[in-house]
């Protein structure tokens, strides 16, 4: 398996600096993010999921603590729309350039608005999907919203 995606490209060009955690992805796990956490003994809270939703009808991307749910009112409040609603996974997919499972918010096909949830502040690294399936990186959180050219917010329920 190779360790090079598109998200670790992304962040090497702007020369932030990150480490790679691999681990044995289960595609049967019910929540990837914290079978990821679980797998790299990381507390949950810490290891953050990347969410595509469409928010009247345009893509958007929200990266919460893989132990919580986005709230689709605050994602849609923070970003300036009405509706928000989880994106379908061929969706994902097509609009990231990622498999479901390994998705990232760095380096996806196309730039979407993209958020953090505000708990990213409580850790001086946080762990995200680097864009691979089985691939985490981490990350200082004031480079994962620099890199994303993110916003931080309160997201979650």
């Amino acid at each position: 398996m190779s360790h090079t995606t598109q998200g670790t490209l992304a962040l090497d060009r702007l020369g932030i600096a990150y480490e790679l955690r691999a681990y044995t992805y289960d595609p049967e796990a019910p929540r990837v993010g914290l079978q990821a956490a679980e797998a790299l003994g990381l507390d949950p809270a810490q290891t953050f999921k990347t969410l595509m939703l469409e928010l009247d009808g345009r893509p958007v991307c929200a990266v919460i603590p893989s132990d919580r749910e986005a709230s689709l009112k605050k994602v849609a409040h923070v970003f300036g729309g009405k509706a928000a609603e989880m994106m379908k996974v061929p969706d994902a997919e097509r609009s990231t350039g990622y498999k479901v499972g390994g998705i990232g918010p760095f380096g996806q096909k196309r730039k979407v608005p993209t958020a953090f949830d505000e708990t990213i502040e409580l850790y001086d690294i946080i762990y995200i999907n680097a864009g691979q399936r089985g691939l985490l990186l981490a990350i200082a959180p004031a480079d994962a919203v620099r890199a994303a050219e993110g916003r931080v917010a309160d997201l979650t329920v």
